[in-house]
């Protein structure tokens, strides 16, 4: 079921490609395109939106079943300081390759387009979190308020503390409720799988409808700017899949056939979310306990983006080369810095990326209309720096369960890899 679903995510792909290329060659004009583009898109959003509807409770049930399973304060601070040390070292090093990569291919240079007038607002909305309100954010008001909003990291805070409140009850065991939260991530996978039957719908959806906005045309245009950012990410993928092998041996490579599905949704899709729920899945199947998955994909999903990361690096210096000015070392390391900082505040911001080169750019004398030149061809760039994310939240999880010692076999394709309901 799981390969055939695979192989109708690539037809829907294609399909979608061929329905946005001729849509986009009918419509009279511009407006006619994206009212066209709008009815796609209908099917991409009810595919999202389903998403949406599971990520929360199943982000929940998860954590709060695995705590109440070890009822280790002490694992869990071990696992999400082993995870977090992943986080950044690999957020450093991804920033790091976007910038070099950038200068050595320069795709801004002799940019063949008019460039926006430096005076021009891009209309994002740039102001992030600062780190205190960022700290103060990651701590719910109301349960309700982050389920609602999807909040990941604080929905995670919440589940850290409710389940350690759930395995600290010794003299009356809350039974009940963990074996209810057991069932509850049970029931949560069965409802994962019964909303992925819809992924194909909602890829063909969101391909259609952004070929049929900008049209194929528009990737020729900016072929060198497009091509030398996914060469990027192909090369980080090679330096994920290599600091993978050096802790996990030839499992990496088991690990990325695991993976290819939530992979390839996440980048048809553009969006993390979509992937999220398979991912989970995925990764307890390849033999990752689920107490370790629980805890790090959530922190990962906030925290570990090195997709996103090279495309900061690369946007904010494509903009710099395509206006002409010039940036030391020196300040491009700032900027890389500030970037990672800023990223972490954000994370949750629909095209987070985008605003945040959007919010650095100013910072450093560069002129934030130059995000005009990039805007329209976002989408295809946040498929690859999402799906690249998704790989690298595989690798960190599957390491971080190897320096724990809680990665073992893979779960027979027959058998289901939801966790068992514990008492505490």
């Amino acid at each position: 079921m799981r390969s055939k679903l695979t192989i109708l995510i690539l037809v829907a792909a294609v399909a979608g490609v061929l329905a946005g290329h001729f849509a986009h060659e009918l419509a009279p004009d511009a407006a006619a395109a994206a009212s066209i583009a709008g009815y796609f898109s209908i099917l991409a959003d009810v595919f999202l939106r389903l998403i949406k509807m599971i990520i929360a409770p199943l982000v929940f049930a998860t954590v709060v079943a695995g705590i109440t399973g070890t009822g280790d304060a002490k694992e869990v601070g071990r696992i999400g300081l082993k995870a977090l040390a992943w986080f950044v070292t690999a957020s450093l090093v991804s920033l790091l390759l976007g910038m070099v990569l950038a200068n050595f291919f320069q795709p801004g240079v002799n940019l063949k387009l008019p460039l926006p007038d430096t005076g021009l607002s891009t209309n994002l909305k740039t102001g992030g979190l600062s780190l205190k309100e960022f700290i103060v954010h990651v701590f719910p008001r109301s349960f309700f308020e982050s389920m609602a909003t999807n909040e990941i990291l604080q929905i995670l805070v919440f589940s850290l503390f409710f389940g350690f409140a759930l395995a600290a009850l010794t003299e009356r065991p809350a039974v009940t409720i963990v074996r209810f939260i057991g069932e509850l991530a049970h029931a949560m996978l069965k409802l994962t799988e019964y909303v992925m039957l819809f992924a194909p719908l909602g890829v063909f959806g969101a391909v259609a409808a952004a070929i049929t906005t900008q049209g194929i045309g528009v990737l020729a245009t900016y072929g060198k700017f497009i091509g030398t950012f996914y060469v990027s990410l192909v090369l980080l993928w090679a330096v994920l899949i290599a600091a993978g092998f050096v802790f996990l041996g030839g499992r990496v490579f088991s690990l990325m056939r695991t993976v290819r599905e939530p992979m390839l949704v996440a980048f048809t899709t553009a969006s993390s979310e979509a992937a999220y729920p398979r991912l989970l899945e995925r990764l307890d199947r390849f033999g990752i306990n689920e107490r370790v998955t629980a805890l790090v994909l959530p922190l990962g999903y906030s925290f570990n983006l090195d997709g996103s990361m090279v495309y900061q690096a690369f946007a904010a210096l494509f903009i710099a080369q395509a206006y002409g000015i010039e940036m030391s070392i020196g300040q491009q390391v700032t900027l890389l810095l500030v970037m990672m900082l800023s990223s972490k505040g954000i994370a949750g911001v629909p095209r987070a990326s985008l605003v945040v080169v959007a919010a650095v750019l100013p910072t450093f004398g560069l002129p934030e209309a130059g995000l005009l030149l990039i805007m329209g061809i976002d989408q295809f760039l946040d498929m690859g720096r999402t799906a690249t994310n998704v790989i690298g939240n595989a690798i960190a999880t599957a390491v971080v369960a190897k320096w724990e010692g809680e990665l073992g076999p893979p779960t027979p394709e027959d058998e289901s890899p939801a966790p068992e309901p514990t008492a505490a």
